[in-house]
């Protein structure tokens, strides 16, 4: 099983994360470990074709603050004003 995901944004950028913080998504962990052969779950590549690079960026930063945050490391995950809509969307879809 590999170790890391990529997720890549609508731009072309490629996030290349730990597989356990890309799981803190309910959709990348279905697309990740659906049976039947999706290429999501063979190659551990996700594409969003709707999710802009900055916004991939700050989801890829709250999966890595959500695990450090169900160990016990209570810290503050700032959302920059200009981000947030999008990103609320973008949570929605992931359901994060």
């Amino acid at each position: 099983m590999r170790e890391t995901v990529k997720l890549i944004s609508m731009e072309g950028f490629e996030f290349v994360i730990d597989r356990e913080a890309a799981m803190v998504s309910h959709t990348i962990r279905s697309m990740l470990t659906s049976p039947g052969g999706f290429s999501e779950s063979k190659d551990g590549v996700v594409t969003f074709p709707d999710i802009s690079t900055p916004i991939l960026e700050k989801i890829c930063q709250y999966f890595y603050w959500s695990l450090q945050y169900s160990r016990g490391k209570e810290t503050e995950f700032h959302i920059e004003p200009e981000l947030t809509l999008e990103l609320m969307m973008a949570a929605n879809y992931l359901h994060t």
